[in-house]
């Protein structure tokens, strides 16, 4: 089915009109010229007006219809389709990172090459969202505060770009576990068509910031049907030189393990351990199990753009009246 995107563009058609009769013409300055031959030159004159006049309704012609397919080329000319049922069947999950100082501790490892916490996490994580066609990701970041980095779409590129572009501090020292489940069950509250909600929760840490309880916030996700996995992240021990010699320490003290694994099981979820990069990419994996959820049809129609078109054959009319006014008049000689 041919139509037009944006029909009002043809109340424009007058224009040209309105100003060849409003505008005021540019003054010009008449210079006389006094030659003995008045009378051959009058004639010549009267020839050429008839030349001219031809030249001038061709050209008037040529203008119009330029200006009539410039128009229809920004009317946006598009030939419909037939309507395409398109099910959307996937998981609406929001990940929610840790950015607080803590996830500088650099514990892990990339490659054979040491790596902080947060490295390892976007390492693996950009992978499990490039995968995740068909769902919807949406990323909230949290440190002293918790903020929303990338509301839920089907765009998995641009939420992995805006993992990569976070940074430590940018939310805060400390970490508000709770704020985050809070921030993210407000994001999934909107979507109430969705039949399975999901946060995935990384941290280092304990709940040290923010005025939500992270069992509270579990309880709330509980009744609004929001799923939570929780992972948390840090080797248990680490090698450190000391005045005398190696010693070995446990980077993970901090971490609140009995809160995680409360928050998940509160919510029908599990916890997960990540002390290495590799046990982070069996979490996700096993993450991929996750039932999808089915929702309601939609109807797309294709669409053909056609503006290129008129606008293709208004530029070559341009080109031909230019070609048109450029060609030198012909001359004739007078016998005086």
């Amino acid at each position: 089915m041919f139509h037009f995107a944006w029909p009002w563009i043809f109340l424009l058609l007058p224009l040209p009109l309105f100003v060849y009769l409003f505008a005021k013409p540019m003054a010009r300055e008449k210079n006389a010229v006094i030659v003995p031959f008045y009378q051959q030159l009058t004639s010549l004159k009267i020839l050429g007006g008839i030349k001219s006049s031809h030249h001038f309704l061709s050209n008037s012609l040529l203008l119009i219809l330029i200006w009539l397919l410039l128009l229809t080329a920004l009317a946006k000319p598009q030939l419909a389709g037939e309507p395409i049922a398109t099910p959307s069947s996937g998981r609406d999950l929001l990940i929610a990172v840790d950015i607080s100082d803590s996830m500088d501790q650099q514990d892990m490892v990339i490659k054979n090459r040491p790596a902080t916490r947060l490295e390892m996490v976007k390492h693996v994580l950009q992978d499990f969202i490039k995968r995740r066609e068909g769902d919807r990701i949406g990323l909230v970041l949290f440190g002293s505060n918790a903020y929303l980095q990338a509301p839920l779409t089907f765009d998995t590129k641009t939420v992995a770009q805006f993992l990569t572009e976070a940074q430590l501090g940018f939310a805060g020292p400390k970490t508000a576990i709770g704020e985050a489940i809070g921030l993210s069950i407000k994001r999934l509250q909107a979507l109430k068509a969705s039949k399975n909600r999901v946060i995935i929760l990384l941290t280092d840490g304990a709940n040290t910031s923010g005025e939500i309880e992270p069992l509270q916030a579990a309880m709330l996700a509980k009744q609004t049907d929001v799923k939570i996995y929780t992972i948390g992240i840090g080797a248990d021990e680490l090698l450190i030189k000391g005045f005398f010699g190696q010693r070995r320490i446990n980077p993970s003290i901090q971490l609140d393990e009995k809160s995680l694994v409360d928050i998940a099981t509160e919510t029908g979820g599990r916890y997960f351990r990540a002390r290495e990069t590799e046990s982070l990419e069996d979490i996700y994996k096993e993450l991929d199990i996750l039932e999808p959820i089915v929702q309601e049809e939609q109807w797309l129609r294709p669409t053909r753009a056609l503006y290129m078109w008129p606008l293709a054959i208004a530029l070559l009319l341009t080109a031909l009246l230019a070609l048109l006014k450029a060609r030198p008049f012909d001359r004739k000689q007078v016998d005086i």
